[in-house]
């Protein structure tokens, strides 16, 4: 399964990425999170592991991530294991028309036996997963907009 998703905001490159990477106050900013833990020393960029709890299919699930990959005011990616499937996020920054355009791709690759028979039923919940990411999406873009 791969979601891409692209929207324009209304604030520099450098607000913007600080906004969507700053996972310490992503509970207050993004109205599906129900609670953050930081569960390493790192709390902001590479090596940044935590533990996000949200409601979805109408039940709570949380899931352990941590920041891979950050490059300043460009781009950072976030992975994750959970239930026998590998998930990389990959979120990129770039100036346009005085705002930024924030491109996300996510992806999820089965891994264990249970996960790749379940694979083929992936696309069930694609569309409860693509809102629930354009909701945060568009959660960070009012808080970025309204920082400016």
């Amino acid at each position: 399964m791969q979601i891409h998703l692209s929207k324009y905001i209304a604030a520099p490159v450098d607000v913007t990425f600080e906004v969507f990477s700053d996972i310490t106050k992503a509970e207050e900013r993004i109205d599906g999170i129900t609670k953050i833990e930081i569960l390493s020393d790192v709390t902001h960029g590479v090596g940044t592991r935590w533990r996000e709890t949200r409601i979805m299919f109408g039940r709570e699930a949380t899931e352990e991530m941590e920041i891979s990959a950050l490059q300043p005011n460009q781009s950072y990616e976030v992975v994750a294991s959970s239930r026998g499937v590998d998930y990389h996020t990959r979120y990129t920054f770039t100036e346009k028309d005085g705002g930024t355009q924030v491109e996300m791709v996510f992806s999820g690759k089965a891994n264990s036996l249970m996960a790749k028979l379940m694979a083929p039923l992936g696309f069930l919940f694609a569309g409860s997963v693509r809102k629930a990411l354009e909701a945060d999406m568009d959660n960070l873009k009012a808080v970025c907009e309204q920082q400016t």
